[in-house]
């Protein structure tokens, strides 16, 4: 069975890394979608943000309003998972 949880990107040196999907989302607004997403190996914790459409192809966030956008949805779906934490 298919971890729906990864994503396998490939780095500027050609190689492969598996990457793991904290959250997807579609902006209304826009009409993109955007998936955040993690390096499991690497504790620097940093978070990445891109595009992606309906073939697959991925596409770095570089607009800084767009990344503060993407911020913010991390902010309130981390929020939301701890409040839902608190509950259980």
């Amino acid at each position: 069975m298919e971890d729906t949880n990864r994503l396998i990107i490939t780095d500027e040196s050609g190689q492969e890394k598996e990457m793991e999907i904290i959250l997807t989302f579609e902006n209304s607004e826009t009409g993109k979608n955007y998936v955040l997403f993690t390096d499991p190996n690497d504790d620097s914790g940093d978070v990445f943000a891109y595009t992606y459409d309906e073939d697959g192809n991925l596409d770095e966030v570089t607009d800084e309003a767009e990344f503060e956008m993407c911020s913010e949805v991390l902010g309130a779906f981390i929020d939301e998972e701890e409040d839902g934490e608190e509950e259980a």
